[in-house]
């Protein structure tokens, strides 16, 4: 019997893109566990009992995503238990962006109201934990239990950016982000910016150009996890045409009539197309007309069946009237 190909090589032979797959998280949760992960980390793990049930008693749809983060190569070293943890808690809507960061108890994160905790966090209301922060860090996904395309694609990268003093100190492992499939994937914070199918240089001028209040190479990007399918994908390619690259400078918003919308997080369009306009800070503004285009099958990750699938692409980008 003839072996499937990894699904990051199968994405890759049949073209499928990148723009707009980023996973939706208004904000993300990330707590320091070293040691190995299984399929789902946050229950199979060497995280405290108190803590996974309390994770999972506050569910998923908080619009807040929980991911644990090792230091890179720690995938085989338990930490002895000290009752607290590193973290970093970031909001990524655009415009709004912040992260605090520093060191939580485990105490803290068993509350019986994580639940709210992690519900105000995704609508920018971060608790008095840590401190603030502004210093953007990498998680670069390397989970071989859930996908072994993360592993084989992503431990590399984190590798070689962990070799590196510019990069050192702000690279972890991380335990799954979505998107086997685009690996090595990597996610920014605070802005939450997802990449795929980059390298460890493309990924380190991320890091650099990010401390400088820059978002660079567009043509690795997945989207922004703060943002719907389609507003992502419409705004890689204005980004991308306009070679616009403040890391926190656009927006993108849902075209209805006359007027001007947020998009639901989880918004997947109406009729296979959505009108989006994308706003910069500067005042400029564009037109971008986006719809579905249904590609052949391929897995979604490895091991699964493959499947007929459709991606947001854009039609057009047509510049506005200054929207201030």
């Amino acid at each position: 019997m003839t072996e499937s190909p990894r699904c990051a090589v199968e994405s890759l032979t049949v073209g499928e893109p990148m723009a707009g797959s980023a996973p939706r998280a208004r904000a993300w949760l990330v707590l320091e566990q070293d040691g190995p992960y299984g399929f789902d980390a946050l229950t199979d793990s060497d995280l405290p009992a108190e803590v996974r049930l309390a994770i999972a008693a506050a569910g998923k749809e908080t619009g807040t995503t929980v991911v644990l983060a090792r230091r890179v190569g720690r995938n085989k070293e338990r930490s002895a238990p000290t009752g607290s943890r590193r973290f970093w808690l970031a909001h990524c809507a655009p415009g709004g962006s912040r992260m605090r960061s520093g060191v939580v108890s485990d105490a803290e994160l068993s509350r019986q109201d994580l639940r709210q905790v992690l519900e105000a966090a995704s609508h920018g209301e971060l608790p008095a934990w840590g401190s603030r922060s502004a210093e953007p860090i990498l998680l670069v996904c390397t989970n071989s239990k859930r996908d072994m395309c993360c592993a084989l694609e992503g431990r590399p990268l984190a590798q070689a950016l962990a070799a590196d003093p510019l990069t050192a100190d702000s690279v972890m492992e991380v335990s799954h982000v979505g998107g086997h499939r685009f690996a090595p994937n990597v996610l920014l914070l605070p802005t939450g910016h997802m990449y795929g199918r980059i390298s460890a240089q493309q990924a380190r001028e991320v890091l650099v150009g990010a401390r400088e209040g820059k978002l660079l190479n567009p043509g690795h990007l997945r989207g922004r996890t703060s943002a719907a399918a389609p507003a992502q994908a419409a705004a890689i390619a204005v980004r991308t045409q306009y070679a616009i690259e403040g890391l926190d400078s656009i927006d993108a918003l849902r075209k209805v009539g006359d007027k001007v919308l947020p998009f639901p997080l989880r918004w997947d369009g109406e009729h296979g197309r959505a009108d989006v306009e994308v706003r910069h800070r500067d005042g400029r503004a564009w037109a971008v007309a986006v719809r579905h285009v249904e590609f052949p099958a391929r897995a979604e990750s490895c091991g699964k069946p493959a499947q007929p699938f459709s991606v947001w692409q854009t039609e057009s980008i047509e510049p506005l009237p200054a929207w201030q």
